[in-house]
């Protein structure tokens, strides 16, 4: 048995359970002991192994949990279902919400697709075809067509309002047990199988269009909203990679002791969950992917999901047991009590006396206070910081702050993390910005480097977005100017040399200076003689 201050200790980190928190404010330590005051978990018993959770995208946010051969929807605080689709005769799989959480698509162990209004109970459509159970189903991104894969190694599309299949690839080996569509393009979709492989399918070829080698059954794959970087499980590995670089390896995280059964991102992309069958959920950060925090389950988790405000969260496993954690609200801090004042004598004392010559004055030392990006950047948190320098007091009255919190983010080899995973205004405030400076001399060579990964970053997404898309124009233009006056400065330069050159010396008289019994006389010599 533990001594009690390290029990006390252990209680401690454990309470330390939210993405992006240092410390709970409602975990209070005391002296022998750490009580927490968080909300009990609840523990809901299913029919089955938990196999998928799904977060509804709109408002109430109700999921879906699909276990056995039923999908029950919950609301985020109802501890019953409020409603259930059992129209299945086998095991249900992959209970996924469209965008809009009108229509939800799930799997089945006889080979069929079914899509059922949310409303409703009846399936509106079940598309027939695969020979095998359907363990992949989800929308893509344009909200009418479907993607699945199965245990017959096939990954089809099928359209919604006609109920046919589009087109089928058939080249992975082995089963295909999970899959994610691109936020970005509404062509892309990815699959993942027991091959080891994940391969990337675009619906206007006609085969995979990139095949990333993960090394271990692929259990689980999801793509950042960016959709620049994809993030594949198998085995007791996560791996990151970068799609943008024709899948490079990015980053192989090993910090499971079981196999890797499932994969989240929280809604700003900052944290990456996993859940293994070792009974851990590992939390980690995306900028330095290193493991900020951990839970400790009963059994094995097979599935986990995150809800759209990052407020709860709900875990699957093995023995069927759901367990959900919903993060306490914020509470208002109570007004700061006043500072006792001091005694009126000690103040008066204190304010009228004067030094005498043989007092031994000592100046109070002061405080260094570092700036709220300085701590950032000491913190190695780069998304932040540079968050933090474009916010207008800094970024319109002292660019040259911005510029080289920047230049210091490109140094450490972190600026294209940074700049990477920003949504539409963030971007539009990112080319705004070097579309203004690019042209000042003293902040033209670190701008060039930024916008360069700016357009590296984001050409994806160009045609997407009115608004990027006008500043990617700015930028333009402003360069462009920028060059022609340079052109126009040259050709003065040049000019100016062409006159400087046609100068020539002119003949003149020189004066000389006799000096005789100290009188000066000025003696005009001819240069002919």
């Amino acid at each position: 048995m533990p001594p009690r201050g390290r029990r006390a200790s252990l209680t401690l980190r454990r309470g330390v359970d939210w993405p992006g928190e240092s410390l709970p404010d409602d975990v209070v330590p005391t002296r022998s002991r750490c009580v927490s005051r968080r909300p009990t978990p609840v523990q809901i018993k299913e029919f089955g192994a938990v196999n998928k959770i799904h977060f509804s995208p709109v408002p109430p946010y109700n999921y879906a949990v699909t276990a056995s051969s039923r999908i029950h929807i919950y609301g985020r605080y109802s501890q019953e279902p409020i409603k259930t689709f059992s129209r299945f005769k086998d095991a249900a799989y992959c209970a996924t919400y469209r965008d809009d959480g009108n229509l939800l698509v799930a799997g089945s162990e006889e080979g069929s697709i079914r899509l059922f209004d949310v409303g409703g109970r009846a399936p509106l459509r079940q598309f027939d075809g695969p020979t095998k159970a359907v363990h992949v189903v989800g929308f893509l991104s344009d909200k009418y067509r479907i993607f699945s894969g199965g245990d017959d190694y096939s990954s089809s599309l099928w359209d919604i309002p006609n109920g046919t299949e589009i087109i089928s690839y058939n080249e992975h080996t082995d089963y295909v047990r999970c899959g994610c569509a691109s936020k970005v393009n509404a062509d892309v979709f990815i699959t993942g199988s027991y091959d080891h492989t994940v391969k990337l399918f675009d619906a206007r070829t006609k085969s995979s269009v990139m095949t990333i080698e993960h090394g271990h059954p692929v259990e689980s794959v999801l793509l950042f909203q960016s959709g620049g970087l994809l993030v594949s499980a198998g085995g007791r590995y996560v791996k990151v990679w970068d799609i943008l670089k024709g899948g490079q390896l990015l980053v192989s995280l090993k910090n499971h002791h079981k196999t890797v059964t499932c994969l989240c991102l929280n809604s700003s992309g900052q944290r990456l969950l996993s859940g293994s069958l070792d009974r851990h959920v590992k939390i980690y950060s995306t900028t330095s992917y290193k493991v900020v925090h951990s839970f400790n389950y009963a059994t094995s988790i097979l599935s986990l999901a995150l809800s759209p405000e990052d407020e709860t969260i709900v875990v699957g496993m093995t023995n069927g047991v759901l367990n959900v954690k919903h993060r306490k609200p914020e509470e208002r801090k109570e007004e700061s009590q006043k500072k006792r004042q001091p005694a009126y004598r000690t103040h008066v004392k204190g304010r009228t006396y004067m030094p005498k010559q043989e007092d031994f004055c000592v100046s109070k030392p002061v405080k260094r206070v570092l700036r709220k990006y300085d701590k950032l950047l000491k913190s190695f948190q780069s998304s932040k910081a540079l968050d933090a320098v474009l916010e207008p007091p800094i970024r319109l009255h002292t660019p040259e702050v911005t510029v080289a919190v920047m230049q210091e983010l490109h140094r450490r080899g972190t600026l294209r993390s940074a700049l990477a995973g920003r949504d539409e205004k963030q971007i539009n405030l990112l080319l705004t910005f070097v579309a203004r400076r690019v042209i000042e001399p003293r902040f033209t060579p670190v701008l060039v480097t930024v916008a360069d990964m700016i357009t590296d970053i984001y050409q994806p997404v160009v045609g997407q977005s009115a608004i990027v898309d006008r500043q990617f124009l700015k930028l333009q233009e402003a360069i462009g100017k920028e060059i022609d006056y340079q052109e126009e400065l040259l050709e003065v330069l040049g000019m100016m040399d062409t006159l400087f050159a046609t100068f020539t010396k002119k003949s003149a008289t020189y004066p000389e200076e006799n000096k005789s019994n100290g009188l000066t006389e000025t003696i005009e010599t001819n240069m002919n003689n």
